[in-house]
C-alpha cells in the first residue's frame, strides 16, 4: 500500500513540475485515489481478463498426457481465497508455472518435463500460496496503477476503460514474472511445506523441486538452463530457502525420499 501512495506522490510532483494549476492537481488526486478503491473481487476480473489474454497469447493444451497428469496431480484442489481453482497446461519448453489472484493456475509442459508429481505439487503448494497470502493480488495492484493505464484511470475513476488488450497483456506479464520479497519467499515457502504435509506428502519434495531447478539454472549456457533463469530470477536465495526446508523437515521427523 506505501508503494501506491509514493507511486501517487510521484504522480502529482511531476504534474506540479509541469506547472498544472492545483485545482487540476487536487482533481486528478481524488480521481486517483477513486480508483484505488476497486474492491479486490473487482481486481480479481481484471486479473481474470489478463489471464484471458495469456491463454490467447499461448498453445493450451487441451487434452493428451499432460492434461490427464496434471487433473492427476491436482485432484481434490477446491479454491483459493475464495476462487476456485483452475489449472491448465501452456505448451511451451520454458520452465514455470504460475498461479493468479482469479484462482486461475497455469503449468508449462517444460516445468511438467523434468518435475516428479510430488516435486510439481510443492511448486505449486509455493505458487498458490501466493495466491492465499494475498500476495499475487497485491502485485497485480501495483502494476495496475504503475501501467500506462494510469493516466486512464486517474482523468476517469473508470478501470474498465484502461484495460485495452496492450495494458492487459503488460499487466499479465508482469503477474507472470512477479517479483516477490524475501520474506513473501518464506511466507509462501511455509504454506507449501503445510500444503504438501496436508496431502499426506513429503515436504522434503519441495526442497528436492527447487534443488533440481537450481541445478539446471547453473548448467551453463543451455537451452535447459536459460529456460528456468526467469524463474529463478524473481525468486532470491533459493539455496537458502532449499536449507531451510531442508532443516524443518529433518526437525518434523521427515526422511529425505
Amino acid at each position: 500500500m506505501k508503494r501506491l501512495f509514493v507511486i501517487l506522490a510521484t504522480a502529482l510532483c511531476l504534474a506540479s513540475c509541469a506547472s498544472l494549476n492545483q485545482a487540476r492537481l487536487s482533481q486528478s488526486g481524488a480521481k486517483f485515489m477513486q480508483a484505488y478503491s476497486i474492491s479486490d473481487d473487482d481486481l480479481k476480473s481484471y486479473v481474470s481478463a489478463s489471464v484471458a489474454e495469456l491463454d490467447k497469447q499461448n498453445t493450451v493444451v487441451t487434452s493428451g498426457n499432460y492434461v490427464t497428469r496434471l487433473n492427476r496431480i491436482t485432484k481434490g484442489l477446491g479454491s483459493v481465497d475464495g476462487k476456485p481453482l483452475v489449472f491448465k497446461v501452456y505448451k511451451t519448453s520454458e520452465i514455470n508455472a504460475f498461479a493468479c489472484a482469479d484462482g486461475n493456475v497455469r503449468v508449462y509442459t517444460g516445468m511438467m518435463d523434468v518435475m516428479t508429481d510430488d516435486e510439481l505439487l510443492g511448486v505449486l503448494g509455493h505458487e498458490i500460496g501466493h495466491v492465499a497470502l494475498h500476495h499475487t493480488l497485491n502485485a497485480y495492484k501495483v502494476a495496475l496503477y504503475s501501467s500506462a493505464a494510469r493516466d486512464v484511470i486517474a482523468s476517469t475513476g473508470n478501470v474498465a476503460a484502461a484495460l485495452t488488450d496492450s495494458v492487459l497483456g503488460d499487466l499479465a506479464e508482469q503477474m507472470v514474472n512477479a517479483k516477490y520479497s524475501r520474506k513473501q519467499e518464506t511466507e509462501a515457502d511455509d504454506f507449501a511445506y503445510d500444503f504438501l504435509v496436508g496431502a499426506k506428502k513429503n515436504p522434503f519434495y519441495m526442497a528436492m523441486a527447487f534443488e533440481k531447478l537450481l541445478s539446471k539454472s547453473e548448467g551453463g549456457a543451455t537451452a535447459e538452463a536459460g529456460a528456468v533463469t526467469k524463474l529463478f530470477s524473481s525468486h532470491p536465495d533459493t539455496q537458502a530457502r532449499i536449507d531451510r526446508v531442508t532443516k524443518r523437515a529433518q526437525a518434523d521427523g521427515y526422511t529425505r525420499p
